[in-house]
């Protein structure tokens, strides 16, 4: 029985290991495929997502903010925006690019180690690092300018990126699944992003919303999950709409139902 075990233990390290090898392998490819050598690179992948976040920032200062008088010393007109449309950048670019990812990585699929799940992932990875080395970047100089502080709780700001990203992970599954088989859902993909964004909580907070309207919203996961990253970055945001549990059941049920939809998937993919 021990050594069943230890077979086991084994077998699945050596597993975990050839797969980790794998995704790293998908990185370097979709960072060279993505970006390539001319002009500066693969520094486009902190400067683009820095440039659109900044842009953003700016406008929002521009036109005087959609917070009203909920800006206090502590959240920032500033920091909010970039935190909010950097953490939304994650969202947008996992789902939005699953719809491409097995026609542009289909011919890897003859290499055994190889499956969906894990080109996927590795552009789960691969965004959340870009955008959040582009925040990084900015909440520094923003902190340094004096227009922002750093995060009150970063262990809960860490938290709720990492929850959308597994969230937005668990959504692409089902987005590469359905964009295979019909081409009209993949038509639906970018318009419905765009109709998340303002209602997806990255420029707000529940609290700033009347009801009925605010316990609608508060079902959203997606709505939820910036709760917490709102809380994390910003002290006086303290939110009791925020179920951590809630968030954690959506994602882990999207996951398995992404699955399913994966192995569907593989079945009918033709490498000849």
């Amino acid at each position: 029985m021990a050594q069943d075990l230890r077979r086991w233990l084994r077998r699945t390290v050596d597993g975990a290991d050839v797969q980790r090898h794998v995704i790293g392998a998908l990185i370097m490819r979709e960072i060279q495929t993505r970006y390539g050598r001319a002009n500066i690179g693969y520094m486009w992948m902190l400067v683009e997502p820095a440039m659109l976040a900044a842009s953003v920032a700016l406008i929002h200062v521009g036109s005087g903010g959609t917070g009203g008088g909920h800006y206090t010393s502590d959240l920032r007109l500033i920091p909010f925006t970039l935190i909010g449309y950097c953490t939304f950048m994650i969202f947008r670019s996992i789902v939005t690019r699953a719809e491409t990812t097995l026609d542009a990585n289909k011919a890897l699929l003859f290499h055994r180690v190889v499956t969906i799940l894990d080109m996927l992932l590795a552009r789960a990875i691969l965004e959340l690092l870009a955008t959040m080395a582009a925040l990084a970047l900015l909440l520094s100089l923003a902190i340094a300018f004096g227009i922002a502080d750093w995060p009150a709780r970063p262990l809960r700001l860490l938290a709720g990126i990492v929850l959308l990203t597994w969230f937005s992970l668990a959504l692409s599954m089902g987005i590469a699944t359905g964009s295979y088989f019909s081409k009209a859902f993949n038509k639906l993909v970018h318009p419905v992003t765009y109709i998340a964004m303002p209602l997806s909580g990255a420029f707000f907070v529940l609290q700033w919303i009347p009801q009925p309207y605010r316990g609608y919203l508060s079902w959203s996961p997606l709505n939820q999950i910036f709760e917490m990253v709102h809380s994390g970055a910003f002290g006086s945001v303290e939110s009791p709409y925020l179920d951590p549990a809630y968030v954690f059941a959506w994602c882990l049920g999207l996951t398995v139902l992404g699955l399913l939809a994966l192995r569907v998937l593989r079945r009918n993919v033709h490498l000849s």
